[in-house]
């Protein structure tokens, strides 16, 4: 059953959270967590709560259409290279294929700037080359 578009069902934000970011990331994402364990435990809860529990589990989109809008975001902000490429891993893992990315960040020169899809390409290649084709 949902609720203005989100899930109700008797799972906590939290473990909502933690199913969601195992289905986007995989490892690289509990890595992410395990990695705030010792500078900032809370912040780790807040982030699976809120983008992870809540936002990720909502109705409206798939996964693949909130990593686009997310892919495309984190390219125009320009400054956010390793959470870009954390996201990039992650839409290939929800089965977006490399062309669509590529294609997501050429499209960002037209709204964002050729640096800011410059960069975002580069940060790609270097996801690609890490990841299996």
């Amino acid at each position: 059953m949902t609720w203005k578009g989100r899930n109700m069902t008797n799972e906590t934000r939290l473990q909502r959270g933690h199913r969601q970011l195992d289905r986007i990331d995989g490892a690289g994402g509990q890595a992410v967590i395990a990695a705030l364990a010792d500078i900032a435990p809370d912040f780790a809860t807040y982030l699976l709560e809120f983008p992870f529990g809540d936002i990720y589990s909502r109705d409206g989109l798939g996964l693949r259409e909130r990593e686009i809008a997310t892919i495309a975001a984190l390219a125009a902000m320009g400054h956010a290279q390793p959470q870009l490429k954390v996201h990039i891993r992650a839409g290939l893992n929800v089965g977006l294929t490399r062309d669509e990315i590529v294609e997501v960040l050429m499209q960002m020169a037209v709204y964002a700037g050729f640096p800011a899809a410059l960069n975002g390409l580069f940060a790609a290649r270097e996801v690609f080359a890490e990841a299996p084709a």
